[in-house]
């Protein structure tokens, strides 16, 4: 069993890794399908939890955030722990009431609409979902349009199919509706509420 003595600090330098992280995010959300790199290194976070997740939940997660973990993430009863030392933020085992939700299975993971989808007058009080994938770079072609771009992008993100279906219907629900940060590794691009996807050629 972890003690407190022997969890792992975090960002070294606190406010500067937060502050680069937060430009990373905020720039990956203006820019739907670019992929930034997360520079700061969250030390010693228990896997499965990727460098890049470790360093957003660093940055954005606090004591009003409540947060949902996939089954996955729980079952590595270390990342709960730590997440709760580095960021006092509750975990929740509703999904819909959730601010953040981590998932380290996308292929098993909750349909959007059981997430918070925030209402007309206060669409921002929705889940932001981070999904931690194999590779942002070795999937199927996607197609993007959507505000933050300019005609079209393409990625090839490993999205399950299925995913790639709800967020059509996410999309429809505007201005309601989740957003999504992709992860792999120490990279993340951001799919906003306001994306429309679809298979390149198609």
């Amino acid at each position: 069993m972890t003690t407190v003595a022997e969890l792992s600090e975090g960002f070294a330098d606190k406010v500067l890794s937060a502050q680069s992280t937060f430009r990373s995010v905020m720039e990956a959300m203006a820019r739907p399908g670019e992929v930034h790199q997360i520079k700061a290194a969250a030390a010693g976070a228990p896997p499965p939890l990727m460098p890049a997740t470790a360093a957003i939940a660093l940055t954005l997660f606090d004591h009003d955030t409540p947060i949902w973990l996939d089954p996955r993430i729980v079952a590595a009863r270390e990342i709960a722990k730590w997440l709760k030392f580095h960021c006092s933020a509750p975990v929740v085992e509703d999904p819909s009431v959730a601010s953040f939700a981590v998932i380290a299975d996308p292929a098993d993971m909750p349909a959007l609409a059981g997430f918070a989808l925030g209402s007309n007058e206060y669409p921002d009080r929705s889940t932001t979902l981070i999904v931690q994938l194999d590779s942002l770079s070795d999937g199927p072609a996607i197609e993007l349009s959507g505000p933050g771009i300019r005609g079209s992008a393409a990625i090839a993100a490993s999205i399950p199919p299925e995913l790639i279906v709800q967020l059509e219907s996410n999309r429809a629900l505007f201005p309601r509706g989740v957003d999504l940060m992709l992860v792999a590794g120490d990279a993340v691009l951001a799919l906003p509420r306001t994306t429309q996807l679809a298979a390149k050629g198609a």
